[in-house]
Order: C-alpha cells, then structure tokens, then sequence
C-alpha cells in the first residue's frame, strides 16, 4: 500500500483533489494517529467508485446539531489503534525422510517408482557407510522447521554422505560444531535449542550402530541449520507481536550451509561466524559478557519517593543520590569528577560541584541536564538492576536479527525508548537531535523505509481518527471550531464548506465524507516542515510548534509521528544542502517539497537496551511495555521447542 503522507495541494488553482486530499487526510501529518486499520478503511471507502454520500452536505441548526453531537459521541464506535497479539511459535513439523532410504545400483535399472522419485539416487557397487545405513531413514522421522525441513533433505539428497561421523563413531567436526552450539548463550540463543545427545553404541549391533550413527547424523544437522536460521533471522516473527510490528522477516539461504561446514577446516568457528557481523551486534555480545561475568556490584540504592531538589537547595537525599552516581556513572564521569567525588562528605546541600556532577550524569544517561533531581534523574539512578540489564541486552540481541545486517552508511536511526533521532554519514559525527513519539495509546510503530521527501510548509490533514476521538467533543459544543483555527473544510469534490453547516454526526458514522485540513503558518501541527519516507503507518518526522515539550526527560506526547527538536538540521542533512538553504525554502511562506535524491534508509526501532556513538550501552524505560510481549513471545517458542525436544 502506498503511502498516504503525500503533498494535496494542487498549486495551479489552490484546490483540493478529493483522493489526495484524502490520502494526505488519512496520514496524521503532525499527530499521525490513525491507526493502519483506520486508513485502510478510509481508503478502501475512496477507491470505491459506487461509494456515494448518504446524503447531502446540507446546513444544520447549531443547537440541534450540538445535542445530535453528544448522542453521538455516547454512541458512535472510536477509531481504535493497533492491537498486541497472543503469540503463536514457528511450527515445527514432523519430517519423513523416506525418500533418503533407498539406493539405486549402478549397475542396475530403476524401478517405475525410483524413476518417478527424484530422492532415488544412483551409487557405485562399493556402497559408503552412509548408504549402508540410509535403510534406517525409511521410518525416521525428525521434527524441523520446515526451511530447515527443505536445507536438510536437498542436501542429502545431492551429497548422500556423512558430515559428522567418521570410523563408526563421530568425529572431530561434530565435536567442534556442538561445542559451538553449546556456546549459543554467548549470543543471547538458548543453547537447549540445538542440543543433540551422543548416540550411545555399546552393546549395539552392526545394523543398529548403523541407524544410531544416522539418526544422529540428521539431528545434527538440524540444529546447525536451526541455529543458524535462528542466527540470521531471530526465533521469533516480530510482526506476531502486535499491529505496532512491521518487520520483513529476513531471508536466510541455508543452501550451502551443511556443504560450507564440510569443507571448512575450523567448522566449529565457521558455524558461530553465522552470526551477524554489524559492529553493533558485536557491541551487545561483548555487554552481554560483561553482564555475566560480573557480579551485581553493591546493594541497590533507594531514594525516598517524591524527592526534588533543586540547585542551592539542601536535602538528606543526596548522600542515595552521589551513591548511586558512584555506582552508576561511567569511568569517563568519574575521572571528570573525582574531585567532587573524594571530597563529598555525606552533606545535604546542593553545592555547585554537585549540580555540575548531576549534569553530567543526566547528560550521559540522556536526560535534559538542567541540575534539578526529579523523578526521571532518580528513575535513571536506581532503575535497572544487574539482571534487569542483562534481560534487556538478551532482547536486544533477539531484536537486532529482525533488522538487516548493513543498516547503511547513510541512515537516520530513531530509536524509540531513547527519544533520539540520529543521522549517520561516512567521514561525519553523527547528527543527533530529541524527539517527540506517540503516547501509549497512540504508540510509534517499528519499521523501516527509505526517506523521499521534504515538504516545506505543509498543510496538516486531519485524520477521521482525530476527528472522531479527539475533535467530535469540541465540534458539539463549538461547530464552528475548525473555521476560526485555520482549517479548510472542504467536500470530496473540493467544494468549500463552512465548519458550521458540515453535520458531523454524519461525518462520524462514516455516511458523509468532508475532508478537513489545517493550513500552513506558526499554529500548523506540523511546524515548518516534514520529512516523509512512504510507509502504511502515514508516520514521518517533523517540526512541531510545542517546543517546550523537547525539555522533558519522557516524550511520548504524540499520535504516532516523529517530532524532532532540530528538523532543519535533519532536512539539510537528508537533502545534503547547508541549512541556510532549508530556511531560504521555509522563508516563501508556500507550501513545496524537495525531493531527496540519495537513499536514506530511515529506522523506527524499539530498543531498551542498545550500543551508543561513544562505545557505551544505553539502557531505556520500557516506555510502552514491549520488552514484556517479545519475553512473552521468546517463552511460547521455548515451549513449543521443548515440546519437540521432548
């Protein structure tokens, strides 16, 4: 579906096209709240060409439209967002390997049956241990992912020979694969996962020994394919989380995997080079370790509920408060302050060393750094324990496979629990700026796109989900609201209408279409400009005229869009123009747009736990309760596992 973030305005004669007014209607062009299944319906209703209005946009006495409004508003169903799901595991399925039993002779004519299976494979008269022991696959069965299913028997099949036996027993390749396989916790993988037991051959005979040897052979192959699909792709199929997930499942070719570690002479480190080489996945591996390796140094430290201070204020807390600096901040932060630190002696007031000291943390814990404890300083000092970081880090691993491997070069990455939009490009510091997302109830989605425009001067569309959950109130009591804001009201032809004779009680149930807009200027919900990259949600960046909200610590505040605190900044870095050529466009006063001419890979991620610019991790609240639902998700694939292991 294409995007429905695109410029309606038709220059020529100021007038409004119907559809287009309608797709840039449906996007929340400064609060982006309509929902994917909102806009489907709005769309849905407009590309229908025997869609016609119940009936005519005829004026309606205020006072009887304000008493329709509120019976309304009782009655009428809200436009509601995206849902959280029950998670369902990838389904294992039972794989028959009789097509890998039989062997044709050389020497001999195939049967009607073995020319119709493409698995009867021709051998010489010697037969290899391998096909002396195939007779034992005619009843095997082995539960597999059903990718790993298809790698398993076409490998087989083309190269009918053992992998990991050798000399009746196994061999070294498997003993160096499953002690890879073993170590997948490094990696945040469950090593029970793809934990094959050694055949036992003791006291077996010739045939037995034979079928043991193959049925280990297949399990073994097994979990290095799982392992390896788990590697590249995630257990889990983020887009089963909720409606708020919208990840393409990465591709894995598992082809030549078996093939690759036949022949690599270190198949053990082959195996776990399988796993994603960004720099950021190495970043997490190595906190991982860390996490594990070290005990959870020192008792927690509590700061009295409540506690503010303010610069030049005096409070018992904060001898909690240096303490868990102490136990928090950074070597970098210490050495900064070592001073301040060595010569604290457990006093209450709030002497300018200390504000600095506070500053400083607020500043590397990604806080607004004004000195004033509050609750978010506090939240950030005694937040996230030791286990607590480590079952972030362990999400994060799980969540960066759902992303491609090369983020690019040249990208904006917006991580959501970070309230950050950082722009990345070779040979510059990164451009890194705070950001405005979507409440709890109106939550940002994950994706990612490629960002096409800059609109400079936009006009703001206001959704049938604003209008009916957020406007509907204010319209009954005041029908002529959106004439004195500054909207345009207009009909699907583009008729112009007066926000007093629209009955939007109609309009709310969905028998009449009006299409409402905001226009361009300081008030506009958008600001000066937005920056759109095509996507379901009708989700983009932009500038926003509440600036007073960029200073708080939490900014979940919008409909789902992304406000940034320097959106020139970014437009200039996207366009790769100076900023003075950003203000000059903004300066008409005109509604244009300018395309972006490189490709610019534009990521809306979540995560609570992940590697920052300066080589440090960065831990998050969970701002809108996500990591519980991927542990949830992560807890129904360990089950559905367990129960094929078992």
């Amino acid at each position: 579906m294409r995007s429905v973030c695109r410029p309606d305005l038709n220059r020529a004669t100021g007038r409004s096209f119907p559809l287009s007014l309608l797709l840039a209607g449906a996007a929340v062009a400064c609060l982006c709240a309509a929902s994917p299944a909102s806009a489907q319906s709005l769309l849905d209703r407009f590309f229908n060409p025997d869609y016609q209005p119940a009936q005519r946009l005829e004026p309606v006495a205020p006072v009887q439209r304000a008493q329709a409004l509120d019976r309304a508003m009782i009655t009428a169903n809200k436009v509601t967002g995206p849902k959280y799901y029950t998670y369902k595991a990838d389904p294992y399925q039972s794989l028959s390997l009789a097509s890998l039993a039989e062997v044709q002779a050389a020497s001999g004519t195939a049967s009607a049956a073995g020319q119709a299976n493409a698995a009867v494979i021709a051998v010489t008269a010697d037969p290899s241990e391998f096909d002396l022991a195939r007779p034992a696959l005619k009843t095997m069965k082995i539960m597999a992912l059903p990718e790993v299913g298809a790698a398993l028997k076409a490998h087989y099949r083309d190269n009918p020979e053992f992998i990991w036996v050798a000399g009746g027993a196994p061999n070294a390749r498997a003993q160096a694969v499953a002690a890879t396989l073993a170590e997948a916790a490094r990696f945040g993988l469950d090593p029970a996962d793809y934990a094959v037991d050694l055949p036992v051959l003791a006291g077996l005979d010739q045939e037995a020994t034979r079928a043991a040897l193959i049925d280990y052979e297949m399990r073994l192959s097994v979990a290095a394919l799982t392992y390896v699909l788990d590697a590249k792709r995630g257990r889990i199929d983020p887009n089963r989380i909720s409606g708020y997930h919208d990840l393409p499942r990465q591709k894995v070719d598992l082809g030549e995997v078996l093939t690759s570690l036949k022949r690599a002479s270190a198949p053990g480190p082959a195996l776990e080079a399988m796993q994603p080489a960004s720099p950021q996945f190495a970043a997490l591996v190595a906190e991982l370790e860390r996490l594990r390796a070290a005990r959870d140094q020192g008792p927690k430290i509590s700061i009295a509920a409540g506690t503010l201070i303010k610069p030049g204020q005096s409070n018992a807390e904060l001898t909690n408060i240096v303490s868990a600096i102490r136990h928090r901040a950074s070597p970098a932060l210490e050495a900064a302050h070592i001073e301040t630190l060595g010569n604290y002696a457990d006093t209450p007031e709030f002497t300018p060393e200390l504000v600095a000291l506070v500053k400083a943390y607020q500043a590397e814990a990604g806080l607004n750094p004004d000195g004033v404890v509050g609750a978010g300083t506090i939240r950030a000092l005694t937040g996230d324990s030791h286990a607590a970081r480590t079952a972030k880090v362990e999400l994060a691993l799980e969540q960066i496979r759902w992303l491609p491997e090369n983020l690019g070069a040249r990208r904006v990455f917006i991580n959501q629990p970070s309230f950050t939009a950082v722009y990345y490009e070779p040979g510059k510091a990164p451009l890194s700026m705070r950001t405005v997302i979507g409440t709890k109830s109106t939550q940002t989605s994950v994706f990612y796109d490629e960002i096409k425009t800059v609109e400079y001067n936009p006009f703001w569309g206001v959704p049938r989900s604003i209008l009916v959950n957020q406007k509907l109130e204010i319209l009954a009591k005041d029908p002529g609201y959106f004439d004195r804001a500054g909207f345009e009201v207009t009909t699907a032809a583009g008729k112009p209408l007066s926000s007093a004779d629209v009955d939007w009680v109609a309009v709310a149930q969905g028998r009449i279409n009006v299409n409402v807009r905001q226009r361009p200027g300081d008030d506009n919900a958008l600001g000066e400009l937005k920056i759109l990259f095509p996507n379901k949600h009708a989700i983009y960046m932009h500038d926003t005229p509440s600036r007073h909200l960029f200073k708080k610590d939490v900014r979940a505040f919008s409909s789902g869009c992304v406000r940034l605190s320097d959106p020139r900044a970014m437009a200039a870095a996207v366009l790769g123009k100076p900023v003075g050529h950003i203000a000059e466009r903004i300066a008409t006063g005109k509604n244009n747009s300018e395309a972006v001419t490189a490709r610019i890979p534009v990521y809306l991620v979540y995560f609570t736990a992940w590697p920052e610019d300066d080589g440090s991790i960065g831990y998050h609240d969970d701002i809108y309760d996500r990591d519980s639902f991927v542990q949830k998700a992560l807890e129904a694939t360990r089950k559905a596992r367990g129960g094929v292991r078992a």
